[in-house]
């Protein structure tokens, strides 16, 4: 597949439909009072929807904490809506509060989960027009590419939330220990823990898109010229795939590393399938970084199924360091899929 038509330009937007909630700001009766709110509460939902997301991972996590939140600040009486100082600062304790719970409950729904794990995509249509969607322009920010939210979600919930909430959005440890239910000093230990932990790990920064362009299309054209060296080549020595599917489609179940084993892994899987796999592919941006979204297809003469995928990488010193192969069906029903998919 050629991607030369490929043009990133500054400012490319990101697209994505939101998910509307029937109780999210309707079904209850509002006062003029609870109207202003309402109206103030829907300037703040791209904050909040970037928050949510950040610290939990999932869309619909995140869409579900925001409205949440509002249903929490709709249930005051007018007197406990008067008190509240700052609209945003007590939205966004509200909202990572709740993704607090979220998080403390993940380790027993990942124990059930098979194979690797991945934050859910924010995909969008690549030079698609500008949306509503909340978080088209938070996935603008380099803390929420897919490399970034990999490694918090190695972080215990409480240094995830202490570190997302302090570092990213300024909110006091003081407000931060209120929502953990520890002292302010413990709560700055958690978020110079998760701080730390993420300078250890050193997430590779993102790319310009003409580089990201430039490395994706030969990536892609070794691939279906089938030339080991040339896509060896195009790898980085701490290169990883991780692949999410979580036994619904077929990915790598454990993480393949390394230039010369992950080179043969690809180019005998696409062996499996038919020639023309790649070339129906489209760029998409995912998390704001540039990918592929591979739509599904049928098997036929010997070839194997294709799953529909979409895939994004990080680039280090001029080599993919990182890709991401989410194929998990229930992390792509949120998706904005390119025109015709």
């Amino acid at each position: 597949m050629s991607l030369s038509r490929i043009r990133p330009a500054t400012g490319t937007t990101i697209v994505l439909p939101l998910r509307r909630s029937c109780g999210t700001l309707g079904h209850m009766r509002t006062t003029p009072e609870l109207e202003h709110y309402a109206a103030e509460f829907s300037g703040h939902r791209p904050h909040l929807t970037g928050v949510a997301y950040r610290l939990t991972g999932a869309r619909a996590d995140a869409e579900d904490a925001v409205q949440e939140a509002w249903l929490r600040l709709a249930g005051l009486d007018e007197p406990g809506r008067a008190a509240i100082r700052d609209l945003r600062g007590w939205l966004t304790t509200v909202v990572g509060r709740i993704c607090l719970d979220r998080l403390r409950s993940a380790p027993a729904r990942r124990e059930r989960y098979v194979g690797q794990w991945l934050p859910e995509p924010v995909v969008t249509p690549f030079g698609a027009p500008p949306g509503d969607d909340p978080l088209e322009a938070a996935v603008r920010d380099d803390g929420l590419r897919m490399a970034a939210m990999v490694v918090l979600d190695r972080l215990t919930p409480e240094q995830r939330v202490a570190f997302v909430l302090h570092d990213a959005f300024g909110v006091p440890f003081a407000e931060i220990g209120d929502i953990l239910g520890c002292p302010p000093a413990t709560a700055r230990q958690h978020g110079s823990r998760g701080r730390r932990a993420l300078e250890q790990a050193d997430p590779p920064p993102r790319a310009e898109l003409a580089h990201q362009r430039q490395v994706l299309e030969k990536f892609v054209a070794a691939l279906l010229a089938g030339d080991i060296a040339a896509v060896t080549e195009l790898l980085h020595p701490d290169v990883v795939l991780i692949g999410d599917a979580n036994g619904k489609a077929r990915t790598a179940r454990q993480i393949v590393a390394g230039p010369d084993k992950l080179a043969r892994f690809l180019l005998g899987l696409l062996r499996k399938y038919a020639p023309e796999t790649l070339t129906h592919g489209a760029p998409v941006l995912v998390n704001g970084d540039l990918g592929l979204w591979l739509p599904p297809a049928p098997g036929h003469d010997g070839f194997f199924a294709l799953d529909e995928r979409v895939q994004s990488m990080s680039i280090r010193d001029g080599r993919i360091v990182a890709i991401y192969d989410v194929v998990n069906p229930d992390k792509l029903t949120r998706i904005t899929r390119p025109c015709g998919g």
